[in-house]
């Protein structure tokens, strides 16, 4: 297989939620855009405790400076592992479970830390561009490793590395942080970039008024369901992920998924802030669900990591593997509602949904001002956006 090493370089912020009006204009512009700016690499996810960006320098720059931005210190790039030739959109999807044992174990045992982002068309392995050296040393034997030069694959021979030094392995990497999982279904999906302009006022409500869906559950805060939407544009291709009541907000035949109407549900890592130095989170997730053999998406954010496994695996068909997958000795704290509990002759792992504060909605009224001055050419009328959205045709399906 090949490891490609992007030419992006990558930053990775955060904006509060009570301050994302500041930087609506900037990131309306990535999103929906993104001919009008130099940006290859964006993407945008919201939690329950604010939004995450990774964009590429070249996109960064569309964001105003501002206190209320914080920003990682270091400069990241992204790694694809590529099935054959081509590029990432071209490859089959490979999940995080599945590269768990070839990419993210070895660079766990390495102490190098990784920070990962699963789209609908691939799984990107963020790391620190001052760690990549040691990335192609702890890699060289299992992957032929290529780097993208102004679009063109070519060798990567040169490690920098001389004195054949290498960061000492970790003993240990048992799983110490708490788990919980909300009780939202989600769905990994994309669109065709040129029916974006038929969804771009949904999809900019969905984005930024934060809670646009309206129903009994997600009012109630008791029900463990939060709020997680993630918007992707990688290199003219987009990718969603979104809770099952936002996916219905949608034209029906307007989001691409697979033919098995796939469900995911999220594992939730972390009880406080996991920062960006600790090695090993993604592999004590990924590896003993790769030994399931279940497969998984997986999402970090500036604050905390978000796996999602596949609900009803084909494979093992009934959701209690997850958990029982999922065994460690570590506590797991926050948590008030049992979920799920495995049989009791087996180790027992339960996993709770915490109690989440709904996150307040913002009404900003200058996004809609954007739309009718700024970006006349992207909205359609009313009446054309649904007529457009449900032209006949075949509904394109992938299957992870």
């Amino acid at each position: 297989m090949e490891l490609h090493i992007l030419e992006h370089r990558l930053r990775v912020a955060s904006i509060a939620k009570e301050n994302i009006q500041l930087f609506t204009y900037g990131l309306i512009k990535l999103a929906f855009l993104s001919s009008k700016t130099r940006c290859k690499f964006f993407s945008l996810t919201e939690t329950p405790e604010d939004y995450t960006i990774i964009v590429d320098e070249e996109g960064f720059l569309e964001l105003p400076s501002s206190e209320h931005l914080s920003v990682a210190d270091a400069t990241w790039l992204a790694l694809n592992v590529v099935s054959g030739g081509g590029g990432f959109s071209s490859s089959q999807p490979i999940g995080v479970t599945k590269i768990a044992k070839s990419v993210i174990a070895p660079l766990a045992d390495q102490n190098i830390s990784v920070f990962m982002l699963s789209t609908y068309q691939t799984d990107f392995i963020l790391v620190r561009e001052r760690d990549l050296p040691f990335v192609m040393h702890t890699l060289a034997a299992e992957f032929t490793i290529l780097r993208v030069v102004n679009g063109e694959t070519v060798a990567a021979d040169d490690f920098g590395i001389t004195n054949g030094f290498v960061k000492p392995k970790l003993v240990q990497r048992s799983v110490i942080h708490p788990l919980s999982s909300p009780s939202n279904m989600f769905c990994v999906t994309s669109l065709d970039p040129d029916t974006l302009p038929a969804v771009a006022t949904l999809l900019m409500d969905v984005m930024f008024y934060s809670n646009g869906v309206k129903d009994s559950m997600v009012g109630n805060e008791d029900s463990g369901h939060i709020r997680f939407f993630s918007f992707s544009l990688i290199e003219g291709y987009i990718s969603l992920v979104m809770d099952v009541q936002t996916q219905q907000r949608f034209p029906n035949n307007l989001l691409f998924t697979s033919a098995s109407g796939e469900l995911w549900k999220m594992v939730r890592i972390g009880g406080q802030p996991l920062g960006f130095d600790e090695c090993g989170i993604v592999a004590q997730i990924s590896e003993p669900l790769a030994a399931a053999d279940i497969p998984a998406y997986y999402i970090s954010t500036f604050k905390f990591d978000h796996a999602l496994p596949h609900w009803a695996s084909h494979h093992l068909g009934r959701p209690a593997d997850i958990p029982k997958a999922l065994q460690c000795p570590g506590p797991i704290t926050r948590c008030t509602v049992p979920l799920l509990m495995v049989p009791t002759t087996i180790s027992i792992l339960q996993l709770f949904s915490g109690s989440h504060k709904h996150a307040p909605s913002y009404f900003l009224k200058r996004q809609r001002e954007m739309l009718l001055v700024y970006l006349p050419d992207l909205v359609l009328p009313a009446h054309r956006r649904v007529q457009d959205a449900q032209e006949p045709g075949e509904l394109q399906q992938r299957s992870r």
